[in-house]
């Protein structure tokens, strides 16, 4: 049986730690409001479903190959980290008018996921250390990936609610906020790399 202490302080402690999902999240709900931030982070949450699935199945496959998965997927997701960094960075919308829709999307949200290697990582080891060495039934798998999936979504809504929440303040300093931002998702690219 799962020792359930250490499983669920991993998945919080990493769900709920700044990442590109969460940055995004609070960015987004800082710039477009709280409401059309739930579309961005029902994404994450499919997108998250998904790669815990993947993650789940083909656990023992990718172990095999992750040496060479790692280094792509790596350079892919830091490659978009950067873009993701630049396009905060020279956000320039006011209130209530956004020219960055696409970064605050249901498609956006999914396909983060898949070039996060935060959430490939986290994926694996969830997988690899609490999941497939005791459940290896269908049923469980879906229903741990669901799990998850729903952690994952309630650490972007909190994220986006804190954005919401500080908008007018943030609004206020916009220039310091989306640089803080920005540095944060380089951070985050850098550190794939460390």
């Amino acid at each position: 049986m799962i020792n359930l202490a250490p499983f669920l302080s991993y998945v919080f402690v990493t769900s709920f730690t700044p990442g590109p999902n969460n940055i995004m999240s609070m960015t987004n709900a800082n710039r477009d409001g709280f409401k059309k931030t739930l579309r961005f982070d029902f994404g994450v949450s499919i997108g998250f479903f998904i790669i815990m699935l993947a993650c789940s199945y083909f656990n023992l496959l990718l172990f095999k190959l992750i040496p060479r998965i790692r280094t792509i997927m790596s350079i892919i997701g830091a490659a978009y980290m950067v873009y993701l960094a630049y396009k905060i960075y020279t956000n320039k919308t006011v209130e209530g008018n956004s020219n960055n829709t696409h970064i605050n999307s249901l498609f956006t949200g999914v396909m983060i996921q898949f070039v996060n290697p935060k959430a490939i990582l986290y994926g694996l080891t969830v997988a690899s250390n609490f999941i497939v060495p005791y459940y290896k039934t269908h049923t469980a798998l879906i229903l741990f990936s669901l799990l998850l999936a729903s952690i994952a979504f309630a650490s972007t809504v909190c994220w986006a609610l804190f954005g919401a929440l500080f908008q007018k303040f943030l609004s206020k300093y916009m220039k310091a906020f989306n640089t803080i931002m920005s540095l944060l998702l380089l951070y985050c690219a850098i550190a794939l790399f460390i």
